[in-house]
């Protein structure tokens, strides 16, 4: 029999939506621990930052994986609090995400208000410690924002049990223009392509591009508009090239994947028939959402389940 599992969006602190989610999809608590009696949940990462509880999030999904009824990946976010709480080896007094830059600060406030300078900050960068960079099931596949499996082979030999991010490796991953910082930045953030010479378009907030992020689920890298993840606006304003070569573009050809991180809205559906998105920017106002898989190798809109 092929096992059930609810694949879960980015939280961000949202407890209340994920509390509301668990119970849509049949989840109970019971001795501490929200279990379902045939199915297993696994977080796409992206439990902390924004929202207003960071903690109760996080003691809802540790006993959870804990327990062994549940699995989570790391996020972009919880590797930034690994970056923010490390030590820079070569900057005395800083940080591997500086704190020496309000930016950074802003982005993470809301976590910091919970736990910044109490003993629970170090007990919970710990944990983020634990949380494998992705998860392959064989049948399926989970990882926060892009599956690659070239950056992955290269990552594999510096790992720790599980696809566990080392020490060493988390600090080579913090070091811009390091092959280990361009790795994890592809598999937790996506994957971006620079554009030939010349070559720009705006954003959405009309700040000048160079790079564009790529929908690396996508079956047609022919031109950089089809491929480019933006805005219908943002894409109107594109230059519609051809993409440079990249040897990281493939179409991927893998079981189904599920990641969240690229903040959609309307109603979910799935990117591919081998691909779907689970984060509907619950962070944001969006809804917190699921996708039921069990066992189907051609993905379904029908099996999404949205809270909040």
């Amino acid at each position: 029999m092929t096992a059930a599992y609810d694949i879960i969006g980015d939280v961000h602190g949202q407890a209340k939506k994920l509390v509301a989610l668990l119970k849509t999809l049949g989840y109970r608590a019971s001795g501490g621990v929200w279990r379902h009696p045939a199915r297993k949940a696994v977080f796409v990462g992206d439990l902390i930052d924004r929202g207003p509880l960071q903690l109760e999030t996080l003691e809802i999904v540790r006993p959870m994986v804990e327990g062994g009824v549940a699995h989570c990946v790391l996020g972009n976010h919880e590797f930034n609090a690994i970056a923010w709480a490390t030590p820079h080896p070569q900057k005395p007094g800083d940080f591997l995400r500086s704190r020496r830059r309000e930016s950074n600060r802003a982005q993470h406030r809301a976590f910091l208000a919970e736990v910044e300078d109490t003993p629970a900050h170090d007990q919970w960068i710990a944990w983020f410690k634990t949380l494998p960079l992705w998860l392959d099931f064989g049948s399926f596949r989970v990882v926060h924002a892009c599956w690659n499996d070239d950056y992955m082979n290269r990552l594999r030999p510096h790992l720790g049990p599980g696809a566990m991010l080392t020490d060493e490796l988390t600090i080579l991953a913090s070091r811009e223009g390091h092959w280990a910082f361009a790795a994890v930045e592809a598999l937790c953030k996506g994957l971006e392509v620079d554009l030939p010479d010349g070559a720009f378009f705006h954003d959405k907030d009309g700040h000048i591009r160079r790079s564009a992020r790529i929908k690396w689920w996508a079956p047609d890298f022919s031109s950089l508009r089809n491929s480019t993840l933006a805005p219908a606006s943002v894409l109107a304003d594109m230059p519609d090239i051809p993409l440079p070569r990249d040897p990281r573009l493939a179409p991927y050809d893998g079981p189904p994947v599920f990641f969240g991180h690229y903040w959609r809205g309307g109603a979910p559906k799935i990117l591919a028939e081998n691909a779907a998105c689970v984060d509907y920017s619950a962070g944001k106002g969006g809804p917190l959402v699921a996708y039921r898989w069990s066992g189907e190798a051609v993905l379904r809109d029908g099996n999404f389940v949205a809270a909040g």
